[in-house]
């Protein structure tokens, strides 16, 4: 075992400590564990390995959600210095190894033995890009139905010296409503709740008939209507919570601003097994159409007195009451607070729950239900926004044909304007097309010749553009169904929506875009691709629309004036990549959240007009993305709707 020594470096306040070891470390695997305070916020520690020639890379790690998490990779040849990125308080380091590549190969055998033929081959073809991220996977990725070995890996006991539990508490109030034949259950959530180490709470518990005999005495419990406490929050007969859980989840209320509503992850019993319920940060939409906050749940007593929910509504309609109220602080909380008791899902009152709450807010969103499914449907103004469709391109005909085509005749939309940016065609078979085109309208053209730089013929599209709503398309998409645009659009004119963004699917049916996660891969990448068109994702997330951090432009809409207000995408900085996930974050920061809907398909033969990235291409490539990684590192560390735990190494929604 190597020995190693944390150092400080006070001359960067990222970086703020190196790993030194005692021997050489570039070309070996470095494997580390970790602990963070488990009342600190879990953002990824994020690793640096700096070259003397002034080049590196990062790794980013998973967020030690358990107090506890592991890391395994590669030390990239020339290494010099390992950086670290992670709190100085309340983070230590528990052990850091140096490991062969045969020693890692052989705990992706043991652990994800499907990935060891891949990875031999691509060892024999000397692919060595290939070769380290199969590894990775093998030997730190674990599906979710691996969720019980990965827990016991990583679940690390209350330290009372490390842990540092906040001081000043509120006290929090909980509902428990039970009926006949749910005694023992009730019984073993009372246990858990006497048991927690913030005391300060009372439980209001409601029995369909009368109380039996023999339950736990405590004047913290009572038959009130409505307990007092800073947040009210309910409990399921059943329901277990960790000892520390009120604890967190009244430091959520603490401080000079406390929370609106606070909830945090689970975990519960399914017919496959134990799975968690790993939650993304603040969705609303989400919230309201697969109610994903769960418990544990708590809103503060303020929030409940302005929603308009009364006791006796119940869980669930003080979940859509408050979510409708608009709470201005949420906070979640990335830790497993509870094991839920067993619950059949009730679409139909859901569906009456979330009609009511919709017109109790006023909201202008309709409830749909397709089966089992519900989501939003918001309006469509009338008449409907002109819309621009600005399709930067060159030369590739047969692709143009059929984008054009998309937009022109298989689109139900009645105020459009097509505007091409032509970067420079020279094939013949275009100059025809454009021909052909010129009878229409609806169609202009502008020529911008010269280098290519997405972002900038983007940007001369739009202004030369007369929509109210833009839509970014490019050239190698196809429209599969004619609603694709009213579906985007309805998002679009949302005044809290910036970026809209579509599902896309390979030639092959199979999932290319279902948002963009930043982190993934390092930098950002496409949740879930290559999956089948119909995977709902983790808790439901793909059947409806909901909150991410960025979309592709392949396909994006965004109102003309959010576009305009921070300056359309960065053709300085990111001339052909990361200029949507730039665009979407800078939106974010005016107040203007991304969403995603399934409800637009369309097929994206994905850069066929461009090619893959190679040599010079590829160092463009890189260079745009250290620039997205340096002027994003915050969200990277941290993608609010992704959960830490979930690695990002592969396409997401994995343990690591």
């Amino acid at each position: 075992m190597a020995n190693w020594r944390l150092a400080p470096r006070p001359d960067d306040p990222d970086f703020s400590r190196a790993l030194v070891f005692e021997r050489p470390t570039a070309g070996r695997w470095l494997a580390l564990d970790y602990a963070l305070d488990r009342f600190a916020a879990p953002v990824r520690p994020l690793l640096r390995f700096s070259r003397s020639d002034g080049t590196h890379e990062d790794a980013l790690l998973p967020g030690p959600v358990l107090g506890r998490a592991s890391w395994l990779g590669p030390v990239p040849p020339g290494t010099a210095d390992i950086l670290l990125a992670a709190p100085v308080e309340g983070f230590r380091i528990e052990a850091a190894r140096l490991l062969s590549r045969a020693a890692v190969l052989a705990i992706g055998a043991r652990r994800r033995p499907d990935k060891l033929p891949v990875a031999l081959y691509q060892w024999l073809r000397r692919d060595a890009r290939r070769l380290r991220n199969t590894l990775r996977i093998a030997a730190c990725v674990r599906p979710l139905a691996q969720y019980p070995a990965w827990k016991a890996e990583h679940a690390r006991p209350f330290e009372p010296a490390f842990d540092r539990v906040p001081p000043g508490l509120p006290g929090l109030g909980l509902i428990l409503e039970a009926g006949p034949g749910d005694e023992e259950a009730v019984r073993r959530t009372l246990a858990t709740l006497l048991a927690q180490g913030h005391r300060d709470w009372r439980l209001a518990l409601h029995w369909q008939g009368p109380p039996p005999a023999a339950l736990p005495g405590d004047p913290r419990i009572s038959t009130d209507a409505l307990p007092e406490g800073a947040a009210i929050g309910f409990l399921r007969p059943g329901d277990a919570l960790a000892p520390d859980a009120l604890a967190h989840l009244a430091a959520a209320f603490a401080g000079p601003e406390p929370a609106d509503l606070a909830h945090a992850d689970s975990e519960a019993d399914t017919p496959e097994g134990l799975r968690p319920h790993l939650k993304p940060g603040w969705s609303p939409d989400l919230a309201l159409t697969t109610l994903y906050p769960g418990r544990p749940l708590l809103v503060a007593a303020g929030l409940v007195a302005r929603s308009g929910w009364a006791p006796g509504q119940g869980a669930r309609a003080l979940l859509l009451a408050a979510t409708l109220a608009g709470p201005e602080r949420v906070r979640r909380i990335p830790r497993i607070l509870c094991r839920t008791a067993p619950e059949v899902p009730d679409r139909d009152g859901h569906a009456a729950d979330l009609s009511w709450a919709l017109r109790r807010a006023g909201s202008p969103a309709a409830m749909v239900r397709t089966g089992d499914i519900l989501d939003l449907d918001w309006p469509l103004p009338d008449p409907p926004p002109p819309v621009s469709i600005i399709v930067p391109t060159r030369d590739r005909p047969e692709l143009l044909r059929v984008a054009v085509k998309g937009v022109l005749h298989d689109t139900a939309f009645p105020n459009l304007e097509l505007v091409i940016v032509d970067n420079g065609s020279t094939d013949p078979a275009v100059a025809a097309l454009y021909a052909e085109w010129d009878a229409d309208p609806r169609v202009r053209r502008l020529d911008r010749p010269g280098p290519f730089n997405f972002s900038r013929l983007v940007n001369d599209g739009a202004s030369a553009s007369r929509g109210e709503v833009l839509v970014l398309l490019n050239n190698d998409v196809e429209v599969l169904h004619p609603d694709w645009l009213s579906a985007m659009v309805r998002q679009a004119v949302r005044p809290e929506v910036g970026a809209v963004g579509a599902k896309l699917l390979f030639g092959n049916g199979r999932i290319q875009h279902a948002g963009v996660v930043v982190g993934l891969g390092g930098r950002a990448g496409h949740i879930l691709r290559n999956r089948p068109a119909d995977t709902p994702g983790h808790l439901g997330r793909l059947t409806v629309a909901h909150e991410v951090a960025g979309v592709t432009a392949a396909c994006l809409a965004v109102a003309r004036h959010k576009f305009e207000a921070v300056g359309g995408l960065d053709a300085e900085a990111f001339p052909v990549d990361f200029n949507d996930i730039d665009l979407c974050l800078r939106l974010s920061a005016r107040g203007w959240r991304s969403v995603w809907t399934p409800r637009a398909v369309l097929a994206h033969h994905e850069s066929v007009s461009r090619g893959p990235s190679v040599g010079a291409a590829r160092a463009r490539f890189e260079a745009e993305g250290e620039r997205f990684a340096a002027r994003w590192r915050p969200v990277i560390r941290d993608d609010p709707y992704y959960h830490p735990a979930f690695s990002v190494t592969t396409f997401g929604e994995e343990l690591e």
